[in-house]
């Protein structure tokens, strides 16, 4: 399945290293699970987002996602994608980015005519370039946001409400985020997602600095040695004992100042959950842990 991860740095950017495939195994394995695209997403000192990407078709050069990034932000947000829908291509690959937002997803929704004939109600269908689930998600989640005056929590929890409500839904994790702002989904129970409220001055040795790994991306920050930091990831990515699994329906937020607020204002399942038979071949294999 697909990987994110998020970190908020809180108020000031730091350096932060990035490997969007860093998995240990041979590479006779890893030629079996080579994803379908990768990308990070920052934002610079004036707030304006700026996303690096690949579509990693196996036909490709995969040195993109091998190779460290040193980056600058104040949130950062990776993602690997094992694609369900849409074709292997840029425009499909995650992070996307609207109205200065970016967004990363792991999961499937189907209903994409019924969710086109909503966008194009919302006049936001302009904002859809690819085929995939994700990007219309995330469309609609920026209609709901520009009809809430700029509210991002409230157009995120009208979006996902209505997707609940009238979509087959398998899942519809995902992080969204700003310079300043980070919000993350978890929802249903399909999928796991992780959060971590990292105090490096109440560890065991507060000068370490944050080395998080999991089979496909990892990052290290020396600047984050000693100021608090906040963390989303598909699995917990070091044994930080503060990894905390987030509740199925649970949205977290976490501002600027890095205080975290946790909501949960979604049913308890959508309408018609899918399963992974009620896939198609690729699409359920992609959503395989």
């Amino acid at each position: 399945m697909c990987r994110l991860f998020g970190l908020h740095a809180g108020p000031r950017p730091v350096r932060a290293t990035f490997w969007l495939l860093d998995a240990p195994d041979s590479l006779s394995a890893q030629s079996r699970r080579e994803p379908d695209g990768a990308g990070i997403g920052t934002f610079d000192s004036a707030g304006k987002a700026h996303v690096a990407k690949q579509p990693l078709a196996a036909w490709e050069d995969h040195a993109f996602a091998r190779e460290a990034r040193d980056l600058k932000s104040t949130t950062f947000l990776a993602h690997v994608r094992y694609a369900s829908t849409g074709a292997l291509t840029m425009v499909n690959t995650h992070p996307f980015e609207q109205d200065g937002r970016l967004f990363a997803h792991n999961g499937v929704l189907h209903g994409l005519d019924q969710l086109d004939q909503r966008l194009n109600k919302l006049g936001v269908m302009d904002l859809v370039l690819g085929q995939s689930d994700s990007e219309r998600l995330f469309a609609l989640i920026t209609a709901e946001t520009r009809r809430a005056d700029g509210d991002v929590g409230a157009g995120i929890a009208a979006a996902i409400n209505w997707v609940a409500r009238d979509l087959p839904v398998f899942s519809l994790n995902f992080i969204l985020t700003t310079a300043t702002d980070m919000w993350a989904l978890r929802y249903p129970a399909t999928h796991p997602l992780y959060v971590l409220e990292r105090d490096p001055t109440a560890a065991p040795d507060p000068s370490a600095p944050l080395d998080a790994r999991s089979k496909r991306i990892r990052s290290k920050s020396t600047e984050l040695s000693r100021s608090p930091h906040v963390l989303f990831a598909t699995e917990p990515m070091d044994p930080n004992p503060g990894w905390r699994p987030m509740e199925s329906g649970e949205l977290v937020h976490v501002g600027r100042d890095l205080a975290v607020t946790s909501t949960a204002p979604f049913p308890d399942a959508p309408a018609r959950l899918l399963t992974l038979a009620d896939l198609e071949p690729t699409a359920a294999a992609s959503q395989q842990p």
